[in-house]
């Protein structure tokens, strides 16, 4: 019996997309679910398979949901274990969970307060962006991607990230990331 791999998600959300890259990586074929959420229009399938948050992504694999899409990350790593996403050794491993949750509690809302300022508060928030981002900065110095020479799960996390920053930089006509973060710049173009 083939296997059922469905993504609830939202094609321009990244956090749906992590899942979407994950899958991908691991030659895992799926069908994408789109949900309306530009116009707060959620299914009832959705709502079934989360009703706890009730947002995306939510993978079902056949039949069970799972939601979050770190525990999504981990549940693809654990189930299909070809082309690896996470480090092999507990420590590495460990390590990934600790950059992805970093990105996920630390950089995102920064990014968020930096993008959203108002013109008074701008420098503020971008200084504090920028010392969030000196710690990704450092871990990627001579690194094509932060688990080394291919792409892993603190990549996929930082997708958020790297997708948003050029997007945002030129919506609201100031830069985010400077030239203090060559590694991060490099990262992103990567």
């Amino acid at each position: 019996m083939a296997e059922e791999v469905q993504v609830f998600g939202f094609r321009s959300g990244s956090y749906s997309r992590r899942i979407e890259l994950a899958l991908k990586l691991k030659g895992v074929d799926y069908e994408h679910i789109e949900e309306d959420l530009l116009n707060n229009n959620k299914s009832d399938l959705l709502l079934k398979y989360n009703p706890i948050y009730k947002r995306v992504p939510v993978l079902v694999h056949n039949g069970n949901p799972i939601s979050e899409s770190v525990v999504i990350l981990q549940y693809i790593e654990d189930t299909w274990k070809h082309n690896p996403i996470f480090p092999e050794h507990p420590y590495d491993r460990a390590q990934a969970r600790f950059w992805a949750k970093y990105i996920d509690d630390m950089v995102v809302p920064a990014m968020q307060k930096a993008s959203l300022s108002k013109e008074d508060e701008r420098e503020t928030a971008i200084e504090e962006l920028h010392k969030k981002f000196e710690p990704l900065e450092n871990e990627l110095k001579n690194k094509k991607f932060f688990g080394g020479d291919e792409m892993g799960v603190v990549d996929i996390v930082g997708f958020v990230f790297a997708g948003w920053i050029p997007a945002i930089e030129e919506a609201v006509g100031f830069k985010l990331l400077n030239h203090k973060f060559p590694n991060l710049r490099k990262w992103i173009e990567e």
